[in-house]
């Protein structure tokens, strides 16, 4: 059977199984499909919670302004929670207006008396590559972290973004 054919008749047996119609009809048997999504193992669920609760630290939960880690203006913070179990990750700063602007004028002067606008094309490059580099080498870390941080699938958050 083809891979389309095949995903498409799980798809028309779960769309069935998972609406009114949870038993097959006239066996009172529950189908193939949601008995094969309810098995899975305690190694499957150890595995997972790896994957989601990390085994790093949440070092800087303040915001970056002028390439310092700082308090924001208000001193407010916000709680961020484990969309799993709704327990709070960290109390995260909050910015408002006043943080806004602090950091547009502190981009601003970077950018206007800064090493970049002077540096080649070529230079540029460079850094740029490094940054990649360095995205690579922590490419881990940064999926289980943003797993944690909002449910998104192991895979996807280490291979798409």
């Amino acid at each position: 059977m083809s891979a389309l054919k095949m995903s498409s008749l799980l798809s028309r047996s779960f769309a069935s199984a998972s609406g009114s119609a949870l038993f097959s009809k006239g066996t009172g048997r529950v189908p193939l499909v949601v008995r094969a999504i309810g098995n899975y193992s305690t190694a499957a669920a150890a595995a997972t919670e790896e994957l989601i609760k990390p085994s790093v630290s949440i070092d800087n939960t303040k915001l970056l302004i002028d390439g310092t880690f700082v308090d924001s203006a208000s001193g407010k913070t916000f709680p961020t929670y484990d969309p799993r179990t709704g327990d709070v990750i960290a109390h995260v700063a909050e910015g408002d207006a006043e943080d806004i602007n602090r950091a547009v004028a502190a981009a601003r002067k970077a950018f206007d008396e800064g090493p970049w606008p002077k540096l080649t094309p070529y230079e540029r490059s460079k850094v740029l590559f490094r940054f990649a580099d360095l995205l690579e080498q922590h490419t881990e870390e940064l999926a289980k972290l943003e797993t944690w941080n909002n449910g998104k699938p192991h895979e996807q958050a280490a291979n798409i973004e």
